[in-house]
């Protein structure tokens, strides 16, 4: 057995900077659809087992700390065999980085429990680096002291929605710990699926035989299957589109545990998540993404000069492609999607001004759902009382197409029309090489 030294932050995944959710559907042939969370909702580790432990899900015993001395406490009252303690931050790699105050590694393993109150004194109010954070680090302000299990064997299991089954199913695999993709290209008959009947729930024949196919034999069996029961409970019960344990592991003491898993949550069931997306962790996100996701845009700050303002994701990768094609480097990836409003305009300028690094601006909007007029208002408006000093390119075509162009025409102001995707990103691209 080996002992459970590291979890990567249960998220959300969320995120695109942080390790990409698992895409099932490429490799299994199931027909699965590729979820994606608002991008700003991450939770640390500790809040997603805290979900997990609320709905009887097994996890390991643990404590969460903001002080060396409630650490030092918390390990005394786990009374546990061996201690492990963990930095909570939402970038993975946490195992292998390096704390400022000089410490080596966000995990910690001690049988111990006198040392944890010193570890956690050199990880509190220190910033932690790995790969996946920022070149400064982050601030680790919370950590979590857990009881330390071992692992004599690791399954992966997760909840979904299908789109092929129109509901949730059970996948699972007794390969657990390791790229799901990777077994299901190497050994696919080794991916079992249960499609779950939502009026129904999931049956006990099929959680003892996802069970059974796991691996798990005898007493474990019927624990795995209840283990599953209660996953599923949880996904209903935060409407979650994405419930990913992996591993879920065995223990030579005869338990099953849930040791690491991915949680994604439905954003458009905030309304009545208010707890769970209460528990939004903002700090480590970039502060323009947070921004924007406040006016419901969707923004990536990338490296070049010239700021994309799109709708809709394709068109914003369409963007960015032909910008770069023309000899231009995109700033950032932003999508209005539908039902703009003209305050949704006015604080994507906002945004796109604030960044020092653009040097001018393209605006790329096709208008299916979208009304052309609303944009050209919101750029007038945005133009005028944020007194845009940047090269400024707009083409529009579709809904009420027109009238946004008479708009645009007779204000007055310094906008250059393009008449399709080519001719503005030459036209961008130009105006930064004539400054």
């Amino acid at each position: 057995p080996r002992p459970h030294l590291h979890s990567p932050s249960l998220s959300l995944p969320s995120s695109l900077f942080l390790s990409p959710p698992l895409s099932l559907s490429r490799s299994l042939s199931l027909s699965l659809t590729r979820v994606s969370p608002r991008r700003w909702l991450n939770l640390q580790e500790f809040q997603s087992k805290k979900l997990m432990r609320e709905c009887g899900v097994s996890v390991q015993r643990f404590f969460v700390a903001d002080t060396p001395a409630e650490a030092l406490e918390a390990a005394k009252r786990l009374n546990a065999k061996e201690i492990v303690l963990k930095a909570q931050i939402l970038a993975g790699g946490r195992g292998k980085g390096l704390f400022d105050s000089g410490l080596k590694g966000g995990v910690h393993l001690t049988k111990d429990p006198a040392v944890v109150g010193d570890l956690a004194s050199k990880m509190l109010g220190f910033h932690l680096t790995t790969k996946q954070t920022p070149k400064e680090g982050v601030k680790v302000k919370t950590v979590m002291v857990a009881e330390a299990l071992d692992i004599s064997r690791e399954t992966y299991f997760a909840i979904l929605m299908d789109r092929s089954c129109n509901g949730p199913v059970m996948v699972g695999s007794p390969q657990g710990g390791m790229d799901i993709e990777e077994v299901a290209d190497r050994t696919p008959e080794l991916i079992f699926k249960e499609t779950i009947d939502i009026f129904e729930g999931v049956r006990d024949d099929q959680a003892q035989r996802m069970a059974a196919n796991l691996g798990f034999r005898g007493p474990l069996e019927k624990q795995a299957a209840e283990q599953m029961k209660k996953l599923y409970e949880l996904f209903v019960k935060v409407d979650a589109t994405q419930v990913e344990v992996n591993p879920l592991g065995e223990t030579p003491e005869g338990q099953v545990v849930c040791f690491d898993a991915k949680i994604n949550f439905d954003d458009n069931a905030e309304f009545r998540q208010k707890t769970v997306f209460a528990m939004d962790e903002t700090d480590e996100s970039d502060p323009m993404e947070t921004e924007a996701a406040k006016y419901d845009l969707k923004y990536i700050g990338l490296d070049g000069n010239i700021a994309c303002f799109v709708n809709g994701a394709g068109l914003a990768m369409a963007t960015c492609d032909i910008i770069d094609l023309h000899g231009g480097k995109p700033a950032n990836f932003l999508d209005l999607g539908g039902g703009v409003k003209e305050n949704q305009v006015y604080a994507a300028f906002k945004l796109l001004t604030g960044d020092p690094k653009v040097e001018a601006i393209l605006v790329n909007i096709f208008g299916g759902i979208v009304n052309c007029a609303i944009i050209a208002n919101g750029i007038t408006k945005a133009c005028r009382e944020l007194e845009l000093k940047v090269p400024l390119v707009v083409r529009l075509e579709g809904t009420n197409v027109k009238e946004a162009k008479r708009i645009l025409a007779e204000s007055g102001l310094s906008i250059t029309a393009a008449n399709d995707l080519d001719d503005a990103a030459q036209k961008a691209v130009a105006a930064i090489t004539k400054k």
